[in-house]
């Protein structure tokens, strides 16, 4: 790679650069100087609780918030000081915000028609956003003859048609039952895709995230906690926040034991166990961690393990069925409850254990993980 192309991958990586972007509300800091670059062509979500900073980051970058301090970039042209029409950046809404008395194809035109575009390049652009989002049956329709998931569609090609360089999502399930959401996520998705749009999107549910972006930044009182592909963020959590945040997690506290450069082991009152991780953490005998593992990482039997670490004997208190798979609850001598799943692989496979059962949960020595903050 020659050193020109080098630095057009690096722009590249940086298509949209968030630079020390600060925003105050009087006295509140809804977000904290926050440093941020999202690649060209990537979906990137804003993932984080309610009033955690990701809605007002992505207003400032829609332009209809202005930061206190930072600079906003997109595709290296600055974008303070531009109200939200001058900007290369359309935001879909949650709500839709279709216009009731224009048609599926007008919707689409309206942006177009506003920019002044010829009539014959309008109809063409309209086709091709009807096409790219499966409409084409749909054009002579109103927004009050189409289903949510059909609505959704009509907002996304209307912003689409405008050619983009940054799409906003804002919460964009958020009005859909969750069946027809977990259908749309993929949907959208490839739309998206095959646009080439650059997408910023917000949402509070983790599974839409994990599903639709290709990145994750973990938000959380107004910074920026975490960023990583979704299996890093699962897998590879950086704090206590991030594992408890993202799906479900055995956390324990405990104390290290030993530290050496091919395992560390962690002395914890919970588990009533010797955790046994397979990797160093460059810490230091005694040192407060944090041990987390995910009940799917978790094996249950009546059967004790043949394992030396990582063990733990305990009783049933609750058994919560998920069909694909169960969830065992089992209260250990410490009182602490630890979750293990169950996968149903075959019908009734898991009532050969019940309430009250006595059994073993153990786990692998690389398959939880060892937070220091």
């Amino acid at each position: 790679m020659t050193q020109e192309q080098a630095g057009a991958v690096k722009e590249a990586d940086k298509y949209v650069n968030i630079v020390d972007v600060r925003k105050e509300f009087g006295n509140f800091v809804a977000v904290e100087d926050t440093n941020l670059s999202i690649r060209k062509g990537e979906i990137f979500a804003l993932l984080g609780g309610s009033g955690c900073g990701k809605s007002t980051l992505l207003r400032c970058l829609g332009g209809f918030e202005t930061p206190s301090s930072g600079k906003i970039f997109v595709d290296g042209q600055e974008m303070n000081g531009l109200p939200p029409y001058e900007r290369p950046i359309n935001m879909m809404f949650q709500s839709y915000a279709l216009f009731p008395h224009m048609t599926v194809e007008q919707n689409i035109a309206f942006g177009l028609k506003q920019m002044k575009m010829a009539k014959p390049a309008i109809a063409k652009r309209v086709e091709e956003m009807l096409s790219l989002t499966h409409l084409n049956a749909l054009a002579k329709r109103k927004p009050h003859q189409l289903s949510g998931g059909q609505q959704q569609r009509v907002a996304l090609a209307r912003s689409l048609a405008m050619g983009p360089k940054l799409l906003l999502l804002d919460e964009p399930m958020g009005a859909l039952d969750k069946k027809l959401r977990t259908q749309m996520q993929l949907e959208l998705v490839g739309i998206i895709e095959t646009s080439g749009v650059t997408c910023v999107m917000v949402t509070h549910d983790q599974e839409e995230a994990m599903t639709m972006a290709t990145r994750i930044a973990l938000m959380d009182t107004g910074r920026i906690r975490q960023v990583g592909t979704p299996d890093e963020i699962y897998e590879s959590p950086t704090s206590r926040f991030a594992a408890e945040f993202i799906g479900s997690v055995n956390m324990v506290e405990g104390k290290v034991k030993d530290d050496q450069a091919e395992y560390v082991t962690i002395e914890s009152e919970a588990l009533s166990t010797l955790v046994y991780v397979g990797h160093g953490i460059s810490g230091y005998e005694g040192q407060e961690v944090g041990f987390g593992v995910r009940p799917e990482k978790v094996w249950i039997s009546k059967e004790e393990p043949d394992q030396k670490y990582n063990k733990a004997h305990g009783k049933i208190e609750d058994i919560a069925y998920f069909g694909s798979h169960s969830v065992f609850h089992v209260r250990l001598p410490s009182g602490y409850k630890m979750m293990a799943n169950f996968a149903n692989q075959e019908r009734w496979a898991s009532e050969g254990m019940t309430w009250g059962d006595e059994v073993w949960l153990s786990w692998g020595d690389n398959e939880g993980v060892v937070l220091t903050s």
